[in-house]
């Protein structure tokens, strides 16, 4: 998805920066982080929503893991209390459990981080579209800050 231009002037870079026009980052409070193809999806589910207090955060390397660069751009939001890491996979089969302690060494007090995907499976993939897309949606809601509406109890 890289303009030729990057290709041939440009160079690798281990965390791809949100560089989505006018998003301000004194207003970002919450940052999410993912690797491949999952960055489109939540990128058209932030357009649709209209939000402009996410950033997404492209993570291209895992191994060794880039502290350096990811702190750098973390740095860049001071008002984001929460960081998520997202991804397309189901939670055990992911970066998930690899890159949980990298990303908690890099936040700074204040920040939490969450984890928003498919639940943890025996199968790489639900067998069942519908099923799918449901996760997905759950995934992208979870990502971008929307709670799932719960039942709530009354108090006696």
């Amino acid at each position: 998805m890289s303009p030729l231009q990057d290709l041939a002037r440009g160079g690798f870079q281990t965390v791809l920066p949100d560089a989505t026009d006018g998003l301000d980052a004194a207003k970002v409070k919450r940052v999410v982080l993912c690797t491949g193809k999952v960055y489109f999806d939540l990128l058209a589910a932030r357009r649709e929503r209209g939000l402009n207090d996410v950033a997404l955060l492209r993570v291209e390397q895992l191994y060794p893991f880039p502290h350096k660069a990811l702190e750098s751009e973390l740095r860049k939001y001071p008002g984001a209390t929460h960081v998520v890491w997202c991804q397309d996979e189901p939670q055990n089969q992911g970066a998930w459990f690899f890159v949980q302690h990298h990303i908690l060494d890099a936040l700074k007090d204040g920040q939490r981080l969450t984890y928003a995907g498919r639940p943890a499976s025996a199968s790489p993939a639900v067998g069942y579209y519908d099923k799918h897309y449901a996760q997905q949606k759950d995934l992208l809601n979870a990502a971008l800050g929307e709670l799932p509406k719960t039942k709530s109890r009354k108090a006696s």
